[in-house]
């Protein structure tokens, strides 16, 4: 009776221990065939149709770029010292997105809502300098419908701010459920997939900069 009862029990054990292992990634779903859990492959497949939006966008600023007025083409318009100075705030919310998931990682909530509420702010910091920017041509005579130039450039460059704006927004939100403990599934992951979007963010912006600003028309 007695080997019989301890058969019982590692069977049970055992039972027990398969329907506990379906969780392979911690929240009750396996990972995928990468070894990514299935919100991160989302968020990757996300940020590559992203990447096929952008890269319309900059290829039609590239066409374009060369059919502007004498008055108001590129080389008349562009604030490159602003514009670099903005640029370098961006850059910086990255490394505080960094140190956000850090402290995810660390499970150190203080220091989470501090990063990225200062990431948040330097990406607040970067749409209001483009506001400006954008104020400042729309002054001179530049608006959307001035050139095919225009066209392209208020397109590609406002396209890319709404999704900084988008980013803010999911900042403070992300800070405001960690506020109340209302994240769902794993803290550290859902930091991580805002960190993604945010540095895809700033690196399209580097490409966007590189090829705006720094090389001429």
């Amino acid at each position: 009776m007695s080997d019989a009862a301890t058969l019982e029990a590692q069977v049970a054990h055992d039972d027990h221990g398969d329907h506990g292992g379906h969780g392979g990634n911690g929240a009750g779903h396996p990972p995928t065939t990468t070894g990514l859990s299935h919100n991160k492959l989302g968020m990757w497949l996300f940020l590559g149709s992203e990447c096929l939006l952008f890269g319309g966008l900059i290829s039609t600023y590239m066409l374009y770029r060369g059919r502007a007025s004498e008055n108001l083409g590129p080389d008349q318009i562009y604030d490159l010292p602003f514009t670099s100075v903005s640029s370098f705030v961006l850059l910086m919310s990255s490394l505080t997105m960094v140190l956000a998931v850090s402290a995810a990682g660390r499970k150190d909530v203080r220091n989470v809502k501090l990063w990225l509420t200062v990431t948040a702010l330097l990406g607040a910091t970067f749409v209001g300098g483009q506001v400006y920017e954008f104020t400042s041509f729309y002054r001179e005579g530049l608006g959307f419908t001035t050139s095919l130039f225009s066209s392209s450039f208020y397109a590609l460059t406002g396209f890319h701010g709404v999704h900084v704006s988008v980013g803010i927004i999911m900042l403070l939100a992300v800070v405001g459920m960690i506020s109340r403990d209302r994240i769902p599934g794993d803290r550290a992951e859902v930091v991580e997939l805002v960190g993604l979007y945010w540095h895809f963010v700033d690196i399209v912006w580097i490409v966007i900069f590189t090829l705006v600003y720094l090389i001429p028309a």
